[in-house]
């Protein structure tokens, strides 16, 4: 236990990116940010820890168990590194942007930190890019968070694009019409977490035609929304449903080509949200590309949010690489307004430290050409 730690070991689910895979995040982030600005959602920037009181409040209480912890040795009070920005994003929507109008997008971009990974997602540092839009509860709020997410994933180059809805209170709200108590609930939830119809059936009584209908009622948008108009639903259940199928039908008018599945039981990683939610996938891809939903921002303020976030790790392997850069070397008695030409023309230059031979130290370096006595690139 007391051996030193190579210093190249580093703590399971951190990672380094070397060059290249480093300036592809960051190009990737750059490429959302810039879609995202486009649509008018401002960007906005938080810490990277706060005080624990804010951090887990509202919706950020579903993270508590993901969050690290320490004291801050200035104020004395407990801080947490956030494990996603935008119970953040809502804080800040909530405090100091408070008075600005409704509805109100922002966006952001970041690095978050969780306790531990999971087994489809073992990364504890995830890169984020995502967006809010605050303030409107209605369902072409809904379809702009959806559509916005997935055209900015396309615009990456990303293909085999789908996308899965849910609706993690229709469950809850038709368990709350059949009055069933506590126990009996947890089972119910619990089988269908499992997608276990034979367990549904036992636990449910006399739910469980309704309830077994909305396990099976899962698939492609269209057949899964037949199969929940069918089922003689509660009130407010049924309110759900035609929420559901109007924001199918204005996703459908934004995004035509994109598959859109529903599941309409799936709660897990939707714990904090309060409608219509969603997660992205690319054919071939492993894991998420992102996910969304609506939710309340909390912090006293009766106000409704929708958003998604969307992640990098599961995007660099989803994306195409971008060409390779031209790369040129500059001999050491190259002048420096030949090397600003170069970079105004696309090139990244690579400026010699000693007169070593051109061409071998430029192969050595990962130059493609080299710059000729005439000013000239000549290929190496």
């Amino acid at each position: 236990m007391n051996e030193p730690i190579h210093p190249g070991l580093l703590p399971a689910g951190l990672a380094d990116l070397l060059p290249h895979e480093a300036a592809f995040e960051a190009g990737v982030v750059a490429r959302l940010m810039d879609r995202l600005a486009q649509s008018g959602y401002d960007r906005v920037k938080p810490p990277v820890f706060e005080f624990e009181d804010s951090l887990l409040a509202g919706a950020g209480a579903a993270l508590a168990s993901d969050t690290f912890r320490l004291m801050d040795p200035i104020s004395q009070r407990m801080i947490g590194l956030r494990a996603d920005m935008t119970p953040q994003v809502a804080r800040i929507a909530a405090t100091r942007l408070a008075r600005q109008p409704r509805p109100l997008r922002l966006s952001y971009a970041g690095q978050v930190l969780r306790v531990r990974g999971s087994q489809l997602r073992p990364e504890r540092q995830l890169g984020q890019v995502g967006a809010e839009l605050i303030g409107v509860a209605s369902p072409a709020a809904d379809a702009e968070a959806i559509a916005l997410a997935a055209e900015a994933v396309e615009g990456l180059g990303v293909a085999g694009l789908s996308i899965d809805l849910t609706t993690p209170t229709l469950v809850p709200a038709v368990c709350r019409e059949l009055a069933l108590d506590p126990a009996t609930e947890a089972r119910v939830r619990a089988a269908i977490d499992r997608k276990d119809a034979a367990a549904l059936e036992r636990a449910a009584g006399a739910g469980r035609h309704v309830l077994g209908g909305l396990l099976a009622a899962s698939g492609p948008a269209d057949r899964a929304l037949a199969a929940l108009q069918g089922i003689a639903l509660p009130e407010a259940a049924a309110r759900e449903v035609a929420i559901l199928a109007e924001v199918v039908a204005l996703v459908r008018r934004a995004i035509p080509a994109v598959t859109l599945t529903i599941d309409p039981v799936e709660n897990r990683g939707f714990e904090y949200h309060t409608g219509i939610s969603f997660t992205l996938f690319a054919r071939g891809v492993r894991g998420e590309l992102g996910r969304g939903g609506r939710y309340e921002i909390g912090f006293g303020r009766d106000e409704s949010a929708t958003g998604f976030t969307l992640y990098t790790d599961t995007l660099l392997r989803a994306a195409p690489r971008p060409a390779a850069a031209r790369r040129i070397y500059l001999p050491l008695d190259t002048g420096a307004e030949a090397g600003r030409r170069l970079r105004a023309e696309g090139w990244i230059t690579v400026q010699a430290l000693d007169d070593a031979d051109t061409a071998a130290e430029a192969r050595r370096l990962g130059c493609s050409h080299r710059l000729a006595a005439d000013g000239t690139p000549v290929v190496i």
